[in-house]
Order: structure tokens, then sequence, then C-alpha cells
């Protein structure tokens, strides 16, 4: 139905930048020196997500900060810690569950700022980097631990924490896994691979595994597909991270559409938000930017309400793995 179709162009506007008095130039840090050498990173804003009310959460990884954006453009600290936080994402309790480079797992508290290592270490082992998640239905936690892996070094992997604290890692061979999404059923795992310029797509197993794995859809550019989200008609819209685009792909992998960037060219991740969750917000790192673009089909990713009283929560120091 799609391929004689064009890919539509979309154009964003910006809905807020950070402010002046937020950014963090002049003291640099420990990410900025290792990722962008010889460039002034005043921030880098990542792992949209919206809560209830229609606040939207993103972090600013090179300095540990969470910020809360009102629907008004309001920015608000919500805490900083030491650490390097990349994907956001709520669970079934309205905690924000974190993945970060440096500390794994981490759960935040959104009303004090607490925070509390939900998971450090596979077994005894440290995480490579862990960079972005998604969390399921059922508060499955599936998240990417990257690392500096690609191309020439393949090791990067994929894990499921599942909501008794079992920890299974579903693929070790990754050339940069980043951003990551469901499909509608939940029985397909779509994986962005940066240095790949690719999405894989991995459907589970009943045994709780992954087979007959593939390439979804390719790209190009200097950087590659980072976050991602998927609309109610199964569509995934992939945030790439050098051309200043979000790529929409149907669900057979041909690509519908682009969202062009009204800012910078690093488009990190994605988000929908608004009250019938039909507008798409981006983060433009390179700027600190948040864009809007309206969207014909709403988003899937809701924000879920408590989970009754008995539901287990997951390990909070080290995970089992199989």
């Amino acid at each position: 139905m799609y391929l004689d179709t064009p890919p539509r162009v979309i154009e964003s506007t910006i809905f807020t930048t950070m402010p002046e008095a937020l950014r963090r130039g002049s003291q640099g840090s420990a990410w900025g020196h290792a990722n962008k050498p010889g460039q002034s990173v005043d921030s880098f804003i990542e792992g949209p997500a919206f809560d209830a009310e229609g606040n939207l959460y993103i972090v600013d990884l090179p300095f540990g900060r969470i910020f809360r954006i009102t629907p008004g453009g309001e920015w608000q600290l919500v805490t900083e810690y030491d650490g390097e936080p990349n994907g956001l994402k709520f669970d079934h309790n309205g905690a924000i569950i974190v993945a970060d480079y440096r500390r794994g797992l981490v759960r935040v508290d959104p009303a004090t700022g607490a925070t509390e290592p939900l998971l450090e270490r596979r077994n005894a082992e440290s995480f490579k980097g862990v960079n972005d998640l998604t969390i399921a239905s059922n508060g499955d936690i599936y998240f990417t631990d990257q690392g500096q892996t690609g191309l020439h070094d393949p090791t990067g992997r994929v894990y499921r924490l599942q909501a008794d604290g079992r920890l299974d890692c579903l693929m070790d061979n990754l050339p940069s896994p980043n951003g990551l999404v469901l499909g509608l059923e939940e029985k397909t795992l779509f994986v962005a691979m940066t240095r790949d310029n690719s999405v894989w797509r991995a459907p589970l197993t009943p045994t709780g595994g992954v087979s007959k794995v593939g390439r979804f859809c390719t790209m190009f550019g200097t950087s590659g597909p980072d976050g991602m989200a998927i609309d109610q008609q199964g569509r995934i819209l992939v945030a790439h991270a050098s051309l200043g685009q979000v790529f929409v792909f149907a669900p057979n992998g041909e690509c519908v559409a682009r969202v062009r960037s009204a800012a910078g060219p690093t488009c990190t991740n994605v988000a929908f938000g608004g009250p019938d969750r039909t507008t798409l917000h981006i983060t433009e790192s390179s700027t600190g930017t948040i864009l809007r673009a309206p969207l014909d089909v709403p988003g899937t990713e809701l924000p879920r309400p408590p989970q009754p009283s008995g539901h287990p929560n997951p390990s909070t120091k080290n995970g089992t793995s199989t």
C-alpha cells in the first residue's frame, strides 16, 4: 500500500530550548571530553518521556541531571546526581527508571528526586555502558548495553529484567545497540544499531529468547539511529543522530515519512505527547532543544497506572542471569 507513495516530509517547530542559566559549557564533563573531544558541551539532552499530567521529562547526560518541562515550557530540575543518565521511562508505579551509562538501571522518585540503584551489575560483571530502555505491559524492562561497541567490536547486548528480578541476556553480538521499542503485540523487539546504521528486528520466542533476528531497515550518515517510538498503526519512528531527521517506517520496513529538524542535526530521541498523543516531541541534543511535530496517528506509549500492591519489584542490586 505504500510502494507508490514517496515519503511525506513533516516540518517540526521549536517547543523550548534549555535556558542559558542551566547550561554548563565552561565546566566541561568527563562524558564531553570522551565523546565530543575539542567541543564545548554545555548539555546533551536525551530520554524524553511524559507523565500522566503532560509534563515532559528529559535527561542531561554529561551532568547527571533530570529535568521536568511543563506543558507551558518551564524547565524544572528534578534531580542532579553522580551519573550519566541516558534513556528514561516511567514504570507501572509512576517511578522513573533511568538507563545510566555508568550506574546501570537507576530508579528516581519524580516527586523528590531521590535516586536508588535498581540494577548495577550482571552477576559480578559491570555493564559496558547502559544506554536506553523500554518497559513491557507486564513490567519487564528491556534495555541496551552499548558501551563503545560498533562494527569493530560487535559485543553490545540487549537484556530483559523481568518483574521478579530475573535477568536474561537476549543478544550479545550487537554493533552499538541503542534505542529499542516493542511491537504492538509485544512479540517483536526492534533495536537501533547506531554504528551499523540500521534497526534490527528480533522476534521473541515463547520460551523467552529471540530467533530469526534480521535487519528491519538500513540508513546512512556519520552517526546513526538512536531513540525510537511506535504508533498505533505499528509504524516505527526512528530518531537519527546525524541527519537531523526522524524517519517513520511502515510495519513492512518502508520509509513512509520523515520529520525534519527545525534546529540542529542531532535528533537523539522521540516521545508522543499532547492530549491525543499525536504530537511528536524530539530531543535535538546539539542545541538543547525540544522540537514538536504534528502526526496523523497517535503513539502507543501511554503513562501507565500503578500496579496492584502484590506486583513484585525487581532486584535492586544485582541481576540473576540465564
